[in-house]
């Protein structure tokens, strides 16, 4: 790709870095100033390329789109979370059967499974294994270019009949010799190899243990899927979840078969892999003669595969230890990064520690183990992996400081850290049985995960506030497009597309709603039931729902209907008051894709209507029927606040005659956090809706918005992180979910035009506010990660937005510029930094202005050394700018030497980044869907899972206009032409078209 004239001021003053190296190198590693300096001179190249090819004005469209701090922070922290969305919420997992990158192993067999039709595979059809695996001795022969793995397996007969199936997968293994019980095996007589399974006949193995032993060679070097073992940056490492072991050797590779791990010895080149780890407890080392070394680790706790995991690497390190209470145990800990990264470990450190007594104090649950081990890594799929005493991290959930990461980063890594060592007992002493039961550890866990949050933020309000945004814009969006299902799915071709926003988030809000029936000591009661049922055991979703009836003396099959309902349900509700009764009454109808009603816990309060005084208390009411209605003595009459602390994942519809007054009553008086600031929204929401449709903006719609803003502004709390958050208009993800045609051109226009009004009228309260923060926060380096540090921050930097946002003038737009610049410059954390570089790269009209802009650009990257988080931020911020010719400098970016689709976290700050920039992506001539349709292609032969999760911004096309649709579905077809096609990418793309 070309880079386009317009995109040329994007880089121009970024020109100067032709100089000579900075100073900053001083006092770096020879090799770390080497690397980075190699960096900053393949940015030169690229700009002397893109120069050399435009000629371009440097001034710009003067045009204003209204860009915000806000709104670009919203969608990072919306990418970010992709990464964390399988294990904090929701990218796709590993494997492809139809595609992505063949090694030199590459067999006939290969190109059958090409060929041949995906196989669908259903809930229903689960059946035991007829032999199972018991316990596993494994040797690593790691050599560069070349791997040999040997595996013994004792395979034990276990239900049913049949023969001995291991999954292999033709396009990663090279069986090298196979043998049982001492014997060598021979093909077609003994065994077959057909595809991706090997076969063994049950008439050799007869009715005891056997001892099954297989030598396959594998190239982690060509391993782009970044599944099963690769080789990442300077170290070797794995990734089964969900189907990666299979990828390392042949094996019985699903979650019902929990084996121990006796011994996994890995040797390999001690020079270049200092480190060798692996799970459990380590029990062997040393040296062999000719420069290399080996480890040998030995796991006490059987596990599935999918738990499996090595590192070979040259690692830096720090440690610690805890110890357990109540046994005492001495718990070594130790993160693991790049040598270049140690400094930035210890919030990790500090985030593990808090996990673990956090996870005694409130469940009762130790650490088993005797060493507890984390490993950052560049080039990772997801978030996280919760491997038995040994996590793999993607480095954004692992490296902090407070130059490199934003308050959001932290509290993402604390809460992701929390995720994984709670997955130690909700996940790995106790599993799930199959993979259609995903939400039995991850809907479990991450429930686990937000409340360990809350708790850690002293703020559970605005923890709930996080998590119902992060619900309404991915997981509701997804219950309403082609790839809906339940928590619990019925069927998938590809495993990897089902690590989702509903199995995860909306799993979580269905065990928070367990919690909202049986109380919280009812919850731990239920908890306690199912480890002592259930410890070492592979298990179902009916499983966990039995503990948590069983326990409370309580019958919950109704409420298990959830399991199996896709889609979002909705509530109406309609009040009556009789004041000759004294009596308030609350009628609740439900609908929903079930059959039968589900049970819905609706919490509710009142609130006298004269003096906005809370009458009645939270009281959960049990939604049951189709239609229900529940009677409340009172004095006089009461306006009902419904739903409190979102108590389910349902949508809510109201039918007061005057609901913007009741809105505006709640906004003010309701002492519940969560509705009061969703009465809010509703305000925001319903004027930026009126103004999308023409109607006057005057009136009492946006005199409520006013006084709502107004009130929150002068706001006198501590709680900063509420008062901010209270201040925010729903995002335009959020609202788009309440459309049933989504302009997104005439949706960013609205919402933006009500943000520049608000703006206006308050201008000088809110620089007021902006500079008393600026003034109490001072500018130095010692940046506090507390929750009222990071809540000024936050306040301080939306009201930032909102003074950036009136930029129609050039007097506007310079003071806007200029304000911004000053907290750029002026500022030493990531956090302030990247919100005042967020709203400058939306700035454009006058040469002052656009010098402002890409003076920042270039000092932001420069000042980022080569640390490729930072990077990441530098792409994702202008992926996310609103400007005119957004599009075409996405796609100078792709040529930048610093992009590549090979490495996840760079192809979603650039990539996901602009597909969720939806007023520029979703552009009338479709260009945004046909640059994403090319880079899903060529992203598909690397990584499969990239390229699924990459498709799924096309799938929703219904959604739109006939025009913007056919553009969308066109691309989707090109996609399902392709051949080879990857099965992730092949299911993502078949449903889309349905």
């Amino acid at each position: 790709m070309k880079f386009s004239p317009a995109a040329k001021a994007a880089f121009l003053a970024a020109a100067s870095l032709l100089a000579a190296p900075s100073a900053a190198f001083a006092g770096q590693s020879a090799a770390a100033a080497a690397a980075r300096g190699a960096s900053l001179r393949r940015h030169r190249a690229f700009l002397g390329r893109a120069t050399s090819a435009s000629a371009s004005s440097a001034v710009g469209s003067a045009r204003n789109y209204g860009a915000s701090a806000g709104v670009a922070n919203l969608l990072a922290a919306n990418v970010a979370s992709n990464i964390g969305l399988r294990r904090t919420g929701l990218i796709a997992l590993p494997l492809s059967l139809r595609g992505g990158t063949a090694s030199a192993l590459s067999s006939a067999a290969t190109e059958e499974a090409v060929e041949a039709a995906p196989q669908e595979i259903f809930r229903g059809d689960y059946a035991p294994l007829p032999y199972k695996v018991s316990n596993v001795s494994m040797d690593f022969d790691i050599r560069d270019g070349k791997t040999v793995v040997e595996s013994e397996l004792t395979v034990v007969p276990n239900e049913g009949e049949g023969d001995l199936v291991l999954d292999g997968e033709a396009d990663a293994l090279k069986l090298l010799s196979i043998s049982l019980n001492g014997k060598d095996l021979v093909e077609g007589t003994d065994y077959t190899l057909k595809g991706d399974e090997l076969t063994i006949p049950a008439t050799l193995l007869g009715d005891g243990p056997s001892k099954l032993v297989t030598r396959v060679e594998i190239e982690p070097e060509q391993n782009t899927q970044l599944s099963g073992l690769y080789r990442s940056g300077t170290m070797y490492c794995t990734q089964c979840e969900a189907m990666g072991f299979r990828r390392i050797t042949f094996y019985p590779d699903r979650p019902d078969n929990m084996a121990v791990f006796d011994r996994v010895r890995i040797e390999a080149d001690k020079e270049s892999y200092p480190v060798l780890l692996g799970n459990g407890n380590k029990v062997e080392s040393g040296e062999t003669s000719d420069g290399r070394h080996f480890a040998t680790w030995s796991d006490p706790y059987p596990k599935p595969s999918y738990l499996f995991c090595i590192v070979a690497g040259n690692l830096g390190s720090i440690s610690s230890t805890y110890t357990t209470q109540p046994s005492g145990r001495e718990v070594h800990l130790e993160v693991f990064s790049e040598p270049d990264n140690v400094e930035k470990l210890d919030h990790a450190m500090e985030s593990l520690k808090k996990s673990m007594k956090w996870d005694e104090d409130t469940f009762g649950l130790e650490y088993d183990l005797d060493i507890y081990n984390v490993v950052a890594v560049n080039d990772f799929n997801m978030g996280a992996m919760e491997n038995k005493g040994l996590n793999v991290f993607n480095t954004a959930y692992v490296l902090a400081d407070a130059k490199s990461a934003t308050d959001t980063d932290y509290e993402r890594i604390e809460s992701v850290i929390g995720h994984e060592y709670f997955h130690n007992w909700t996940g790995n002493r106790v599993t799930c049985r199959d993979w259609f039961q995903l939400t039995l550890k991850e809907g479990l866990t991450v429930y686990r995960d937000q409340r360990f949050s809350g708790d850690m933020m002293n703020s559970h309000a605005v923890k709930r506030i996080e998590d119902v945004n992060a619900l309404r814009a991915r997981q509701f969006a997804e219950d309403a497009g082609p790839m809906s299902h339940p928590i619990r799915p019925e069927s998938y071709i590809s495993m990897d597309n089902f690590y989702t926003a509903t199995v995860y988030s909306k799993g979580a809000e269905v065990i928070r709603m367990y919690e909202t029936l049986l109380g919280k000591e009812g919850f731990r009661k239920g908890m306690d039931l199912y480890f002592e049922r259930h410890d070492g055991n592979a298990v179902t979703c009916d499983d966990f729902l039995s503990a948590m009836g069983d326990a409370n003396g309580v019958d919950l099959s109704q409420f298990g209907r959830w399991y199996s309902t896709n889609g979002t349900p909705t509530v109406k509700y309609e009040t009556k008051f009789d004041e000759e009764k004294k009596t308030f009454y609350l009628t609740l109808s439900q609908e929903s894709n079930s059959d039968e009603p589900l049970h819905i816990p609706i919490a509710v309060g009142l609130l006298d209507k004269v003096s906005g005084k809370e009458v009645v208390p939270t009281t959960v009411l049990n939604l049951k029927e189709a239609k229900q209605t529940f009677e409340f003595p009172v004095e006089g009459d009461v306006l009902p606040s419904i739903l409190r602390k979102f108590s389910a994942p349902v949508k809510l519809v109201g039918s007061s005659d005057d609901e913007e007054a009741d809105w505006a009553f709640l906004a003010a008086n309701d002492s519940d956090g969560f509705n009061r600031w969703e009465s809010g929204q509703k305000l925001y929401a319903n004027l930026i809706f009126k103004a999308m449709r023409g109607e006057q903006s005057e009136g009492s719609t946006e005199e409520y918005v006013f006084e709502a803003f107004q009130r929150a502004l002068a706001l006198d709390t501590n709680d900063f992180s509420i008062q901010a958050y209270a201040l925010i208009m729903p995002s335009e993800s959020t609202l788009a979910e309440e459309l049933d045609v989504v302009d997104p051109i005439a949706l960013h226009k609205a919402r933006s035009g009500v943000k520049k009004s608000v703006a206006r009228k308050y201008y000088s309260e809110i620089r007021a506010k902006y500079d008393e923060l600026t003034a109490a926060m001072g500018s130095g380096e010692d940046i506090q990660v507390d929750a009222t540090s990071i809540g000024q921050r936050r306040l301080r930097n939306v009201l930032l937005d909102y003074l950036c946002s009136v930029k129609e003038t050039p007097e506007e737009r310079e003071t806007a510029s200029e304000l911004a610049m000053n907290q750029f410059e002026s500022s030493y954390g990531m956090t302030d930094r990247y919100a005042a570089l967020s709203c400058l790269v939306s700035m454009d009209g006058e040469e002052a202005v656009v010098k402002r802009r890409e003076a920042a650009l270039k000092k932001f990257y420069e000042d980022a050394d080569g640390d490729a988080l930072v990077l990441n931020k530098w792409f994702m911020c202008q992926a996310l700018a609103d400007l005119p010719d957004v599009l075409d400098r996405v796609k100078a970016l792709v040529e930048h030497p610093e992009f590549t689709l090979s490495n996840p976290n760079r192809c979603r700050s650039l990539i996901s980044a602009f597909s969720m920039n939806a007023a520029h992506f979703h552009a009338e001539d479709g260009e945004g869907y046909k640059f994403l349709g090319d880079i899903i292609a060529k992203a598909d032969k690397l990584n499969p899972q990239m390229s699924s999760g990459m498709g799924r911004s096309l799938v929703q096309w219904r959604r739109y206009s006939e025009e913007r649709g056919a553009l969308m579905k066109a691309e989707l077809q090109k996609l399902s032409d392709m051949k080879p096609i990857s099965n992730d990418l092949f299911e993502v793309v078949g449903r889309g078209l349905k």
